[in-house]
């Protein structure tokens, strides 16, 4: 099964994106900070990142560009509920940006599509 990591400073987040990636077939890890979500990449083999941009300390950009300095090829699902960072140079490496919603059809997709073939998920 693949690994995906969530990272978000919101517990009620994680919880709801654990729960429906895990129906999608998938194994879970959480943090909910982003030195937490660079310890845990460097630990232990993950597929994907689900990762808010907007957390308290670090935010979610800052740990995408260590994560990619730590692997290059990791998939990261960025997950905000601002769409103004979609069109933020310093998120174009991200393998997709999705806009938080209740319907987490898009979400589930670009995870996916970013295990299935790692750097080539469309952006959104």
């Amino acid at each position: 099964m693949p690994t995906v990591l969530i990272v978000d400073d919101d517990d009620n987040q994680r919880l709801l994106y654990r729960e429906e990636l895990t129906m999608e077939g998938y194994d879970i890890v959480e943090a909910s900070n982003g030195p937490d979500a660079i310890d845990l990449v460097a630990a232990q083999s993950v597929d994907c990142v689900v990762l808010d941009i907007a957390m308290p300390g670090m935010d979610g950009v800052e740990v995408m560009h260590r994560l990619h300095d730590h692997d290059r090829t990791l998939p990261i699902v960025l997950h905000s509920a601002y769409p103004v960072y979609k069109s933020d140079y310093m998120t174009w490496t991200a393998d997709a940006y999705v806009v938080k919603s209740s319907d987490l059809s898009e979400l589930k997709g670009q995870v996916a599509r970013a295990i299935e073939a790692p750097g080539a998920a469309p952006p959104t």
